[in-house]
């Protein structure tokens, strides 16, 4: 029972699906304070972010099992393994997933929050994992949109119209996808080689790709600061400096000494650069309705 449980875990990418939902979360609070903002809008939000974002991570690994099973980092899973079987009534069960969490969204929320939940994992469930990922080198630049779509559908909780502070989030999230994933592909360059996945490193070297991590990393950097021309903040500032200016440092190691070692932890960076832009979106956010 244990086993299974961790293998249901492991399916829906519980980790990615509750950084996405982070995203969601983030999206509320970078918005102005709002009187109409329910404690139940908000559960409803975390918990179809979470479903809709987990129904189209299954989906990518049930379809994906062949070229888990060539990479190490992935080989384990429950598809690629064999310990799932699969079998049409997977797809049927994360299909009624992603619907019902759809029709919660849609029906306790608005229809534009639902909206961006379906982009969301249409975008990462079908666009990145079916269309673009085995044929294209910018399959996760496009990919990376299931995030920036979480950022609009929490921000539409508030407003349903599209606003500064959204966009520019969502912005973030989409300029931070490439160096995080390029960065994981340099170091792991021969498993994207061996499964065939058309990778950045994999087409200019890890050294041209080292370049372009960095000036991304810039360009996301200058982007990150934007939300304090609106309702952000000393602690959103404080948090993002630091978080940034580790990610530019590790970047710019990079480049300078473009190993395995220092793209992993250039990969790691990011995730404390983008955790801390969330983070202070979500304390700034927060505090306007204590």
């Amino acid at each position: 029972m244990i086993i299974y449980l961790q293998k249901i875990i492991e399916l829906f990418k519980v980790r990615i699906s509750l950084t996405i939902t982070l995203c969601a979360v983030s999206g509320v609070f970078i918005m102005p304070y709002s009187e109409n903002l329910t404690v139940s809008q908000f559960l409803i939000l975390i918990i179809c972010t979470f479903l809709s974002s987990a129904s189209s991570s299954a989906f990518n690994q049930y379809y994906e099992k062949d070229l888990d099973i060539l990479m190490p980092r992935t080989s384990q899973r429950p598809f690629a393994t064999g310990f799932f079987k699969a079998k049409i009534s997977w797809i049927v069960s994360f299909f009624t997933l992603l619907s019902f969490s759809l029709f919660i969204a849609a029906y306790y929320i608005n229809l534009v929050v639902a909206f961006f939940l379906f982009l969301g994992a249409l975008f990462y469930g079908y666009i990145y994992t079916v269309v673009l990922k085995r044929s294209s080198i910018y399959n996760i630049v496009i990919g990376g949109l299931s995030g920036s779509f979480a950022v609009l559908a929490g921000s539409a909780v508030i407003n349903p119209s599209l606003s500064a502070q959204a966009i520019i989030l969502s912005l973030i999230l989409f300029l931070w996808t490439p160096p995080h994933f390029w960065s994981l592909a340099i170091a792991i360059e021969e498993d994207y080689a061996k499964a065939n996945i058309p990778m950045l490193p994999n087409l200019i070297g890890a050294k041209s790709s080292s370049y372009v991590i960095l000036s991304q990393t810039v360009l996301l950097v200058l982007i990150s600061f934007t939300p304090l021309l609106f309702n952000m903040g000393l602690i959103y500032f404080i948090l993002t400096l630091i978080g940034s200016s580790y990610f530019l440092w590790t970047s710019v190691a990079l480049v300078m000494k473009t190993t395995k070692t220092n793209a992993m932890t250039n990969f790691f960076a990011s995730f404390i650069q983008l955790g801390l832009v969330l983070l202070a979106s979500i304390i700034e956010g927060s505090l306007n309705y204590l």
